[in-house]
């Protein structure tokens, strides 16, 4: 039986994998490293205190941030048409699930409320989800979706993020471990 890769005669057993897993690993390091640079790069400029919002949910009911002070608050702006969104919405559900003590709000950029709606079903979207409006867009300096803020219980802007967020950073940002 010949050997499915064609090395040369010299080369030990097992070192094309371990080359392999070794490049792999770097390309993930490298990957990692540049994903974290670019979000810092373009995650917005904000104030020590949370700029103040009255937005209306898709029901049209209105929700204002200074209602939500005394507990920690997600605020993760995001639009229908971001696969980096729609990508972490599951992550925002499981984390609004299981930390019922901690607000999270999706802002969507776009969309009439109908579309908005039925975006969310599809992700499996059960916290609030309110209609982003310029002024507050401008307010939180969001030039990229999607953009992750969090605000601590007095009201101040604890951690900003721009780009995909994963479980252990939305985790290690709430600070929870969940």
């Amino acid at each position: 039986m010949s050997d499915p890769i064609d090395l040369p005669p010299d080369t030990p057993r097992g070192s094309s994998a371990l080359k392999w897993l070794r490049d792999t690993a770097v390309t993930v390091v490298l990957a990692f490293a540049g994903f974290t640079l670019f979000a810092a790069v373009r995650a917005p400029s904000l104030p020590d205190e949370a700029p103040a919002f009255t937005l209306p949910d898709l029901d049209g009911r209105p929700i204002a941030l200074a209602d939500l002070r005394a507990q920690t608050t997600v605020l993760n702006f995001w639009a229908t048409w971001c696969g980096p969104c729609r990508m972490e919405a599951p992550t925002f559900d499981a984390f609004a699930t299981a930390h019922p003590d901690i607000a999270v709000l999706g802002i969507v950029a776009d969309g009439p409320a109908a579309k908005v709606r039925r975006v969310s079903a599809d992700l499996g979207i059960h916290y609030p989800v309110l209609q982003g409006d310029r002024a507050v867009l401008q307010a939180y300096g969001i030039s990229t979706f999607p953009t992750t803020v969090i605000v601590d219980p007095d009201g101040g802007v604890r951690w900003s993020h721009t780009g995909l967020m994963l479980r252990p950073q939305l985790a290690w940002a709430a600070g929870r471990v969940w």
